[in-house]
């Protein structure tokens, strides 16, 4: 199989995160913080140590302000639900996934805030729209860093400065940027970074974190056991013990912290310098076409390793898609990404579009073989 889905999650892996899922599954998979036994507090050191490399990685201010959390959607929640209350006004993109959009619009809808929605423009955010946008009831904007359709990376040094002065929380969906862009939380404040393990920083699914800077004070969304302070009718005020509620999962994080190693050696400019002189391939291919274009402004320096092509009227995403895989063996993402307000504004909306994203395995050759395909697929109706 080629896979260039990798916007959706990695694959493969890279061989030492295999090596500590197997490592730490036959030796040290107990239940963190539950109990004073050596396997016990094996555990617990992986997550302990997880936390500090996490925060050195994007040097936040303290390890403790790094919660694991069940993917990039669930710190989503925990950072929106946990911070706004009601009468709150709210500002979010036409580039965001589901995973910021529908929380913010249950909310909308049941009357506790009001939201605004920028649009962008080429897949871009003019950090000026978001400056005009704030009010003195703006309590949280919440944008995506990387479009998870188009690729285009937002800036966010820009806004963040910007929601700062309005003394609003800013909160940035990282899913698509965390560990193929850097991201200083000294150098850029930001209030709320969530991001899922299982992307481009190469850990399991099931994986991810939620930072919290000292601004930020959330409400616990879930409550349970925290392994320590049991007697506490409530659950416990201080971090992340407020925010991790249950037996985390901790073998996750022993992957996830091997891919960040991983990350780390490698680089995170040389690993998106692969994928996107890779998609340069496929934008060039697309420009010389007849029937193909590609979505959003193309800028390789601010973009990551995802693009999606609008596919000739003849045929669909979805037939593509399938084709693909069925006969060539080859994985990509048709559809609308969960991701439909930029869709909308595209045009591509109900069908979506084609989304190829490479990883750091992908090879030139199997570019070559992907854009093969679609000329063979296409040769009969273009």
């Amino acid at each position: 199989m080629i896979y260039l889905d990798n916007a959706a999650t990695s694959f493969p892996k890279p061989e030492p995160v295999y090596q500590a899922l197997d490592t730490f599954a036959r030796t040290n998979l107990a239940n963190p913080g539950r109990a004073g036994h050596r396997m016990a507090v094996a555990a617990e050191r992986t997550l302990d140590d997880t936390r500090h490399a996490l925060n050195q990685f994007f040097r936040g201010e303290s390890p403790d302000r790094w919660i694991f959390t069940l993917n990039c959607t669930d710190g989503l929640n925990l950072a929106i639900k946990g911070s706004v209350k009601p009468g709150d006004h709210v500002i979010t993109s036409d580039l965001e996934h589901n995973s910021i959009s529908r929380p913010l619009c249950a909310l909308e809808k049941a009357g506790v805030i009001t939201l605004t929605r920028l649009a962008s423009e080429g897949g871009y955010l003019d950090p000026e729209a978001v400056r005009k946008a704030l009010t003195p009831k703006t309590a949280l904007v919440a944008l995506t860093h990387a479009s998870n359709v188009l690729g285009t990376v937002q800036p966010i040094e820009a806004i963040a400065p910007i929601v700062r002065e309005a003394n609003a929380l800013f909160l940035v969906d990282a899913a698509q940027s965390a560990g193929v862009v850097a991201i200083d939380l000294r150098a850029t404040p930001i209030d709320f970074l969530a991001f899922p393990g299982h992307k481009s920083l190469y850990g399991p699914t099931g994986t991810g974190a939620l930072y919290v800077g000292p601004r930020a004070n959330p409400r616990a969304w879930r409550e349970g056991g925290t392994g320590g302070d049991s007697s506490s009718e409530t659950q416990p005020s201080v971090l992340p013990y407020l925010l991790e509620g249950g037996t985390p999962n901790v073998l996750g994080v022993a992957g996830l912290a091997a891919g960040l190693a991983w990350v780390a050696k490698r680089g995170v400019e040389e690993i998106r310098r692969h994928e996107v002189a890779l998609l340069q391939r496929v934008v060039d291919w697309a420009e010389g076409t007849e029937g193909w274009r590609i979505t959003g402004r193309w800028d390789p320096a601010s973009h990551v390793g995802a693009l999606s092509l609008v596919v000739p009227e003849a045929l669909t995403p979805q037939d593509l898609g399938s084709i693909l895989d069925t006969s060539f063996e080859i994985a990509v993402r048709p559809g609308l990404h969960c991701a439909p307000y930029i869709h909308r504004a595209l045009g591509t909306f109900p069908d979506g579009t084609l989304r190829v994203s490479p990883g750091p395995f992908t090879t030139d050759e199997e570019i070559a073989t992907f854009l093969n395909a679609l000329t063979e697929i296409t040769a009969g109706v273009l």
